[in-house]
């Protein structure tokens, strides 16, 4: 661009308003000019406003066991953003914006490798082989006995929770940052052995998490194995929309594709029937707020103090639909779950504060009861042992493969 002395335009600018003003027409064109050369600043500058998607990473210190442990931040070009970490596939923070356009984390969990590993209740994590509950950690397959360890025991009552001791969550993941069409993106790749965890088979499983630019988090699992094994993979993020530590979830309001669950027994074991329901607490066919029944005189809110089922989406198994809406009123966030599974897993963060463990977030303000809220994409739980359900069972020559989609609105 050539080079002109501010006065030498200021003057050039004085001529063509006196010319202007003895031309009507000179003048209206001037306007016009005017007017689309202002829209044109505009044009140009959101488009150089307009941020590229990134991927950053940085140290997240050791494990106890002296693994290095990396923490990708995924950013879209709207700026929401996605931390993650390489230990469990954890997403450790997820920064969206309210409906006034101020940026907040509304992702529970920790600022430190050692807490995800002593005091999480799978904040974030990746789960796996088997998300939810087998009953007695027991299963047959083809003939043969399985047996897993109890790792949970509602009620006194021992069941597998989560894949076990050592699940997927407290694995380290091969991660591969990448710009994945256009949209900020992390592979990340484990091998779970045969026979890990009491599981058979190895089992070889790619997971992708992809912050796309219409501001959605998705996940998209893969799996294949040499031997046949129930393989049932989610994502146990704990999200308060009002930003997390910022008070409880009760005034979420939720809405279901729902028109069915299926109750448990005091074990938290499903009894197999799909019940309906209309006329109970579980109904979120319309929208209803977390905290208006969560402590019903209800015989299954009460095992599971407070809201812990699974619901049946009324989508049809393996299309993606969606199946949960929640708005939260104060900071105008809206978050829609889109899937493939069969079944939504909502948990209302009952346990939180009375394990007997304090766990202090990112904040700097201790988790209490029902901070925070899960749904997990899933197949129904105890799947293995309930022939009536969907199979879990995958086997050799198969593919594992669905998609959960976390969407981010405000209004």
């Amino acid at each position: 661009m050539p080079f002109f002395p501010r006065n030498y335009l200021a003057q050039q600018r004085v001529n063509s308003s006196l010319l202007a003003n003895r031309n009507p027409i000179l003048s209206l064109l001037m306007k016009i000019t005017q007017t689309l050369s202002a829209l044109l600043a505009i044009f140009i500058a959101t488009i150089c406003s307009a941020a590229e998607p990134t991927v950053t990473l940085r140290s997240f210190g050791e494990t106890k066991d002296g693994e290095k442990v990396t923490l990708y931040t995924l950013t879209n070009k709207n700026g929401l953003k996605a931390e993650i970490a390489d230990y469990g596939g954890t997403v450790t923070r997820l920064i969206t914006p309210d409906r006034n356009g101020n940026f907040g984390d509304i992702a529970l969990g920790f600022d430190n490798i050692s807490d995800y590993e002593t005091k999480s209740p799978y904040f974030g994590c990746l789960i796996g082989r088997y998300g939810n509950r087998i009953a007695g950690g027991k299963f047959t397959l083809d003939g043969k006995s399985y047996s897993l360890a109890t790792n949970n025991e509602p009620a006194g009552i021992p069941c597998n929770l989560h894949g076990g001791n050592v699940g997927f969550d407290k694995k380290m993941w091969k991660a591969s940052p990448a710009i994945k069409k256009g949209q900020a993106a992390l592979k990340l790749v484990l091998t779970s052995p045969d026979g890990d965890e009491g599981f058979p088979g190895e089992l070889k499983v790619t997971v992708w998490y992809v912050l796309t630019n219409d501001d959605e988090l998705k996940i998209q699992y893969k799996a294949t194995t040499d031997k046949a094994t129930p393989v049932n993979l989610t994502n146990h993020l704990y999200f308060n929309l009002k930003g997390e530590g910022i008070g409880d979830i009760n005034g979420h309001v939720l809405t279901f594709h729902a028109s069915k669950y299926t109750p448990v027994d005091a074990g938290l074991i499903p009894t197999g029937e799909l019940a309906p329901v209309a006329g109970t607490p579980f109904d979120f066919t319309k929208p209803r707020a977390i905290g208006e029944r969560n402590n019903a005189d209800h015989e299954q809110i009460k095992f599971g103090g407070g809201y812990d089922h699974n619901w049946v989406l009324d989508k049809t198994y393996g299309e993606m639909g969606l199946a949960a809406e929640v708005y939260e009123p104060v900071s105008g966030r809206v978050m829609e779950v889109w899937t493939e599974e069969p079944g939504l897993q909502f948990y209302g963060g009952n346990f939180l504060e009375v394990d007997g463990v304090e766990r202090i977030g990112k904040s700097g303000v201790a988790y209490k009861h029902r901070t925070g809220f899960c749904l997990e994409t899933q197949h129904y739980p105890d799947s293995p042992n309930q022939d009536s359900f969907p199979s879990t069972i995958l086997r050799p020559g198969e593919t594992y493969a669905t998609t959960t989609i976390y969407r981010f609105k405000s209004r």
